[in-house]
């Protein structure tokens, strides 16, 4: 269940209020005229089933809405109405596998920004990954990859391109380049200091490690779990289940790679950063595919629940007159 509060000037909220009226998927709707001082006009609240929450937000926005008022959409995480659970049952399709795209847009828009707590965990993370490789630590590449904040920017590429968003692929695409950018040049800085104080040797960079050399040897499979992972995560992220998304930060080699990089720079070691940088392109670009198909689909699908949630609610309209 999605609740909708929308601010609407009052020439405005007739109509607002024809978009909702009798509609199967609505199960409960009312109006307080007057009540906002900014941005003047009334306050329209709405509980709507979330797979028909697009539909109802389409509509608005051909309205001029978002232009003159305002739209806030909030998950109803608990909710006790028969009227409700009505609705919920009328509309096709199940609310988990709903997607509201204006939620997952918003998301990607705010996790996409290039700002410094970005480039901070980048950072930290890459730091982290860098000395998972050097003791051969599993244990810390797991956890420079859940610090990793780079999935929903890859992701958000592939939303701009099912969305047609080219503001958000260009936001996405520079909070990549500038972030990973960032973190292998402080931790190459970081690198170079380890072994000039002697803290880290070439043995370290280029001995055995079995814990993490996949870091740096890409194959058929970086690419397949890369693919995985994301599909995955972009379900995790445009569902109502989000338990699964710590999984795909654990399944993708980027940041790890990253640290690798630095090091092999920080050494001069040629083969581990051709390695390690093919292992990222690899990763992002299987990621960067897989969430534009998943999306792809995703968007297919509800245009043609959308279709039937309309003819659904004309008929429901038709017998009740």
């Amino acid at each position: 269940m999605q609740h909708v509060r929308i601010t609407t000037p009052p020439e405005l909220t007739d109509q607002v209020l024809e978009i909702f009226a009798d509609d199967p998927a609505v199960s409960q709707l009312s109006v307080v005229r007057g009540a906002s001082l900014h941005p003047a006009g009334d306050i329209v609240d709405v509980d709507v089933a979330r797979e028909a929450a697009n539909d109802f937000l389409d509509r608005l926005d051909a309205l001029g809405v978002p232009e003159r008022g305002t739209i806030h959409i909030v998950p109803v995480t608990s909710w006790v109405s028969r009227e409700g659970y009505e609705a919920e049952r009328r509309t096709p399709g199940a609310s988990a596998d709903a997607v509201v795209w204006a939620d997952v847009t918003q998301r990607a828009y705010e996790e996409s920004e290039l700002n410094w707590t970005y480039l901070a965990f980048m950072t930290l993370a890459t730091l982290l990954a860098s000395i998972a490789i050097v003791i051969d630590s599993q244990v810390l590449v797991v956890g420079a990859m859940v610090l990793g904040p780079e999935f929903v920017p890859i992701a958000a590429l592939g939303l701009a391109a099912v969305r047609r968003r080219g503001a958000l692929f260009r936001i996405a695409a520079r909070t990549l380049l500038v972030g990973f950018g960032v973190a292998i040049t402080l931790a190459t800085v970081a690198a170079l200091v380890a072994r000039a104080l002697g803290w880290v040797a070439l043995d370290d960079v280029t001995g055995p490690r079995p814990g993490t050399d996949f870091i740096y040897s890409p194959d058929k499979w970086s690419f397949i779990v890369a693919v995985i992972a994301a599909a995955a995560g972009v379900l995790s992220l445009t569902s109502a289940k989000v338990g699964g998304l710590s999984g795909v930060f654990i399944s993708v080699t980027t940041v790890p790679a990253a640290g690798n990089v630095a090091l092999g720079i920080a050494f001069g070691v040629g083969h581990e950063i051709t390695g390690s940088a093919l292992q990222l392109v690899l990763n992002i670009s299987g990621m960067v595919v897989a969430g534009w198909a998943t999306l792809a689909v995703q968007q297919a699908l509800w245009t043609r629940r959308s279709v039937r949630e309309a003819r659904a609610a004309s008929r429901a309209r038709a017998t009740k007159d």
